[in-house]
């Protein structure tokens, strides 16, 4: 079964854990490590013949347009991670929709093809901004994967859908939905998808648990920011104990269990696994 290999590209001063002590006004300020921790990444899918979905954020597209180009070079599908990382909920609809639009036509130039999907930052789509979802349709994308079916301080919808489907958004318009892939196991959600709850779990525990996802044919969505794979970033000692905990534990074992990860289970773009699903026609070109 292919599951979905997807990356969340940002740099490590642009988290949501950070912004409470790094002001986005500054990020001019930080030297870059996301083309580097980039090139990891895609060094190590092309290791694997692994295609995967982009979200780019804008805001590195702008500063690095090349990193945007050797993505979809490489095969791998670029879509949007919206513009400036900010959470949906703090920003207006008109806000929201200026950002989302200036992201997409930015990513489309570079890579030269359509941008059908989307994440939003920190999976801010929540009870509180569903109103996003019409915008996703207004501005032509066809895929949202931004929901996260738990509870959490930043994030999460629980109780929602937990396989791929198409969604009815507030206003009446159809958008495919891939949903943050969670384990609902003895009564309790399991998040299992990547990311920090990747670092945190032993591995052996991740791959029982996808693999119990994919018995129950279930096709599950994997995420991952370069910086995770950038042990040697440096430490914004400013942020709060439990900030750098989330965001430092086990970098230096993450690549490492990327590598197990992607030899355990088959991957391809989430464009594609949606197509096999009938939720979306195939790309043209």
């Amino acid at each position: 079964m292919k599951n979905a290999f997807t990356v969340d590209v940002e740099d490590y001063f642009q988290v949501e854990g950070f912004a409470q002590v790094i002001d986005r006004g500054s990020w001019d300020a930080f030297r870059p490590r996301v083309s580097a921790s980039t090139a990891t990444l895609l060094e190590m899918l092309a290791r694997h013949t692994v295609r995967a979905t982009f979200f780019v954020l804008g805001w590195v597209a702008r500063k690095h347009p090349e990193i945007v180009r050797e993505i979809a070079a490489a095969g791998h599908e670029v879509a949007s991670h919206g513009m400036s990382h900010r959470l949906i909920y703090t920003q207006t609809p008109a806000e929201f929709q200026s950002e989302t639009r200036d992201a997409k036509a930015l990513l489309e130039d570079l890579c030269q093809r359509p941008v059908l999907g989307y994440r939003a930052a920190t999976y801010s789509i929540t009870r509180r901004s569903l109103w996003a979802l019409d915008i996703l349709c207004e501005e032509g994308f066809r895929y949202d994967s931004s929901i996260f079916p738990m509870r959490h301080d930043r994030y999460g919808i629980p109780g929602a859908e937990l396989k791929p489907h198409i969604l009815t958004t507030p206003g009446g318009s159809r958008l495919v939905e891939f949903p943050i892939s969670v384990l609902r196991y003895g009564g309790v959600t399991f998040p299992v998808a990547g990311g920090g709850y990747f670092r945190l779990f032993p591995y052996r525990f991740t791959r029982w648990a996808l693999r119990r996802l994919n018995r129950q044919h279930r096709e599950f969505v994997f995420y991952v920011h370069p910086w995770e794979v950038d042990p040697d970033q440096p430490r914004v000692r400013a942020a709060s104990a439990a900030s750098r905990f989330r965001h430092y534990l086990n970098l230096d074992r993450c690549a490492r269990r990327l590598g197990h990860l992607l030899d355990d289970f088959e991957f391809d773009t989430m464009h594609a696994v949606l197509t096999r699903r009938n939720l979306l026609s195939p790309m043209a070109g």
